[in-house]
């Protein structure tokens, strides 16, 4: 019996739509999240992993050009997901909301999972050498041993990449559940 895979006019539908639902996630973080100083402080070092994660992996992601497989790459295939999803946890902890834990669990599922889907499809096309790499790297664990591409994190691809978006929308997001801890 096969691994499950989604429909694929369903991930093309969720990969148009996934930043638009990543906004509604967000207001709905906002809106229902009650955060206090300590969950604050617990979520934290969650969301700095993510975000690290995130900017390491855009530092050394050209995309389209060149098949990714320095940096983060070399220990998993999917490091910008992953630091997303350990941001989420971070900020569910801080939210101290079960129905956020959810939410995000769901949106991870129902619309990240089918995307990544289709973007290991469009690899596939793009790079022959996927398929091997793809074998040897894990998808979401990151393996302990790796055999390295001679690349270096480049701020220049982190800019080019638009990372410094995520780490300014955080940032936002930080401001405003602080201003709720302190409200109580």
């Amino acid at each position: 019996m096969g691994r499950f895979r989604f429909p694929q006019a369903y991930a093309r539908a969720v990969a148009r739509w996934r930043v638009a639902a990543g906004l509604v996630l967000a207001v709905a973080l906002a809106w229902l999240a009650r955060p206090s100083w300590a969950s604050l402080l617990c979520g934290l070092p969650w969301m700095l992993a993510g975000l690290i994660l995130r900017a390491w992996a855009a530092g050394h992601l050209i995309k389209n050009q060149v098949l990714a497989t320095g940096g983060p790459y070399a220990y998993m295939r999917n490091p910008l997901y992953a630091g997303t999803a350990a941001v989420a946890v971070g900020l569910v902890i801080a939210s101290r909301r079960l129905l956020l834990a959810v939410l995000f669990a769901s949106f991870f599922l129902l619309v990240y999972l089918p995307v990544i889907e289709q973007e290991e499809q469009h690899l596939r096309a793009l790079f022959p050498d996927y398929e091997a790499y793809a074998a040897r790297v894990p998808r979401w664990l990151p393996r302990s041993r790796t055999q390295s591409a001679a690349q270096r994190f480049s701020w220049q691809l982190y800019r080019r990449n638009r990372e410094y978006q995520a780490l300014l929308a955080w940032l936002a997001g930080m401001v405003w559940l602080a201003y709720r801890a302190a409200r109580g």
